[in-house]
Formats: structure tokens, sequence, C-alpha cells
């Protein structure tokens, strides 16, 4: 899902040398495996019943189809932050970086918290986060889509509350949204909804800003220089 995409094509499509890596013909058409951008990831595995498949299931469980002690158990594993539990396919299945962004949002709670210094409460807000957020979600794309097939896959959609949307206003409070980026990652959030107003620290932007970084959203407005008036 990073730059791996699955397209519906006529029957034997021509494979675009660049992006085309497989491509699978069927009676009414042929399903083209692509994968953009310079770093290869896709693998293809030819496996033979449940389990062929089973060796290839990371395990992570499926939060639609779990209660709130199961959730609980799945995130406290590991003491990871939510962001990276979420994210890790060997604790939930299913939950990519844009939408662990907008369950975190809805949750209220900080990307960047540790898992097991959140307390019943705060988990019960996760787990009902996280099963509001994809439901409503499933439902948009499948709506969107109808008897097609999803010819355009993206990690951003129009409606996302904070993925996506760095330094829009917040569609709950108005605050900008914030960015930390990490690796080839990124984490979105709201300030004020999620952090107490903090601003979490960006590692290269931090540590070059040093004193000059700003410690929360409020401290970051007053900063920020004021709008020039070119009739002034």
């Amino acid at each position: 899902m990073i730059a791996g995409r699955l397209r519906w094509r006529p029957r034997s499509a021509v494979l675009v040398r660049k992006f085309g890596l497989a491509a699978f013909d069927f009676e009414n058409g042929s399903l083209v495996l692509t994968e953009a951008g310079s770093k290869r990831r896709a693998s293809l595995f030819v496996v033979k019943g449940r389990d062929g498949l089973k060796i290839h299931n990371p395990g992570g469980l499926e939060v639609l189809d779990a209660d709130v002690a199961a959730f609980a158990a799945a995130l406290k594993a590991e003491n990871h932050t939510p962001k990276r539990a979420l994210t890790d396919p060997h604790l939930f299945s299913g939950i990519g970086n844009s939408y662990s962004d907008e369950i975190l949002h809805a949750a209220r709670l900080s990307p960047f918290v540790l898992t097991q210094r959140l307390d019943d409460a705060e988990i019960a807000r996760l787990h009902a986060a996280t099963q509001s957020t994809l439901r409503s979600w499933t439902k948009r794309l499948r709506d969107a889509v109808g008897d097609g097939f999803p010819d355009k896959v993206t990690a951003f959609h129009e409606g996302m509350a904070v993925h996506g949307r760095y330094r829009k206003p917040c569609p709950v409070c108005g605050a900008p949204v914030q960015r930390i980026r990490y690796a080839d990652n990124e984490a979105n959030y709201c300030a004020r909804c999620q952090t107490g107003g903090k601003l979490l620290a960006d590692r290269a932007l931090s540590k070059l800003l040093k004193s000059n970084w700003p410690r929360t959203l409020d401290e970051l407005e007053e900063r920020r220089p004021s709008p020039v008036n070119p009739q002034s």
C-alpha cells in the first residue's frame, strides 16, 4: 500500500515498463500489479490451501471483531506508542499510517504516549475510535466505488480530520494540524485536541532549533510572522 496498486484493465493489457510488474488475464479483463517509486517492495507468493496462507499471516488482531479486553491485551503486549502499535500488523490487522492518525485524533490521544501508561478509560476510548473510524471509512470508500473497481487508491482523502492536513485547521477546534516526520513515515495530529496544546518534538527540527523550538501551540502562534499589509 505504499506504492503498489492493483488495477483493472482490458484483457491482455500491455505492461508499462517502468511501473508494471505483472498481469493476470481473466475472461473479462486483466488484473495488473504496478509499483511506483524507487524502492521496490512488491512481492508475489504462490501458496496452496489455508495452511500455506497462514505462513503469511502476521497474526494481528482483527479489531472489528474484538472486544475491549482483547484490544487492550494486544495494545499492551509491548510497550510501544499507540501510533506504532496500531500500525504493527503483528499486533493489529489492517490499520495503516493514515487511519492510525484519524483513529488517534478521534480518541483524543497523543500519537507518542506509551501504551502501558494508558488507563482503562483511554483504552476504551481508543478501542471505540478504532472501530468507528474503520467502519466509517470502509463505508465511505465502498460507497464511492459502488460496483466499479477502486482505480484511484490513495492514503489521502477529502474529509479526513488530520492525515495529510498539515497546517490546515482541525475540524473540531480549528487549531492548525501539526506533523512529525520520522524515518519513511509521518504522524499528523492536533495539538489542542490530542496533546493539551503541547507540540511534539520533531527530532530533526528540534535538534536544529534547540532552544528556539516552540513547546506549545500558543508559543508557535506567537512566533508566526504577522501578515504583511500591502497598503501600509
